[in-house]
């Protein structure tokens, strides 16, 4: 991140925290905790710099995660041998923030296929060389933050749509602790964060797999031998990158089907990156987004074990969508102008 030094956004924080409690009304992050549970926003530090930003993420949300700026990449972006190998300016302003509004933060994401260094990803080193560099990675990252976050989306997007696991530098080039057995890095990864950190909660999280299909049955089948032995698995995420065909009644009853066996084997459930992506902005489709919200809102109601509503973001000036689905957009709960969609009300109606 530049353009920021952890003193400066520490300011920002406060001028906005005291903004955000000449605010009497209700919000998401009020109604949510009526019951129990946390509602949530991933967010780019560096949009700080405006008022409107702050405001919102103050007042709204109990939880923030970083968007970009926990990846390894991000944080970690030199090697172990050389001058400063990690960069936490991004991260601390995050958790500095959330200290300030008494937010909870998550972290994301400890291991991942996407946002890899070169240096880990260029070929030269020795998968007893990644095994040492994933533990010392999954230690110092988790260890810092030991005292301000509070669960940690541990691995990210492991699976395959057909169920398979997916092809990266971590599960091709076994070390020791991966012996390459199937889903054995992922338990490694998991024994390493509790060792870093015993009382954050850890999450295996994933895109795609809300709805019981071949993905969704490999993540539950990795979850329930997990829990025999005794693997620190805490709870599953739900990314839910939705359109408008996510809210069809076979969709929606296989998504609750899903959330009720992993809440069987004792798990927690967390909607992780909640967007509802629309091909226009007309109010028949503002409309059907917002009933959509409300639909995924009752449906966690229902479910004890759901206890985050998380959003990727919160405002369509700064969303991912349009970059990466071409002609589509508007997928939040407030527009471009920080002006509240119908989706907000619906989302904030449900959750009172």
């Amino acid at each position: 991140m530049t353009g920021f030094t952890i003193s400066a956004l520490l300011m920002l924080g406060a001028i906005s925290a005291v903004a955000s409690k000449s605010d009497s009304g209700m919000t998401l992050r009020k109604a949510a905790s009526k019951h129990k549970i946390f509602v949530g926003t991933a967010v780019e530090p560096r949009f700080f710099e405006e008022p409107e930003y702050r405001q919102i993420l103050g007042d709204e949300f109990s939880v923030i995660e970083p968007e970009n700026g926990m990846k390894f990449a991000s944080i970690h972006p030199r090697p172990d041998t050389g001058p400063n190998p990690y960069d936490f300016v991004g991260p601390d302003a995050l958790v500095a923030f959330a200290k300030s509004h008494k937010i909870k933060v998550r972290g994301h994401t400890l291991v991942w296929h996407s946002q890899q260094p070169r240096w880990v990803t260029n070929g030269s080193l020795t998968p007893v060389e990644l095994s040492s560099i994933l533990r010392k990675h999954i230690q110092t990252v988790v260890g810092r933050y030991r005292k301000s976050i509070y669960a940690w989306d541990v691995v990210n997007e492991a699976f395959n749509d057909n169920g398979s696991l997916r092809s990266t530098v971590w599960f091709d080039h076994p070390g020791i602790g991966f012996e390459h057995q199937g889903t054995a890095y992922i338990e490694q990864a998991f024994r390493w964060a509790r060792e870093a950190d015993p009382r954050a909660k850890l999450f295996y999280n994933d895109y795609s797999a809300e709805t019981i299909d071949p993905k969704s049955d490999a993540i539950f089948a990795m979850a329930q031998d997990f829990k025999k032995r005794h693997v620190p698995l805490d709870g599953i995420g739900l990314q839910m990158h939705c359109d408008l065909s996510f809210s069809r009644p076979e969709v929606l009853r296989s998504f609750e089907a899903n959330m009720q066996r992993i809440a069987d084997l004792g798990l927690d459930i967390h909607i992780t990156e909640l967007d509802i992506r629309l091909h226009d902005d007309t109010s028949a489709s503002l409309s059907a987004q917002a009933e959509l919200y409300s639909k995924i809102i009752q449906i966690c109601r229902r479910q004890p074990r759901c206890t985050l509503i998380q959003f990727w973001g919160f405002t369509d000036k700064h969303t991912w969508i349009p970059g990466f689905y071409r002609g589509q957009g508007w997928p939040l709960l407030w527009d471009s102008q920080y002006v509240k969609k119908p989706a907000y009300e619906s989302v904030l109606s449900n959750l009172k």
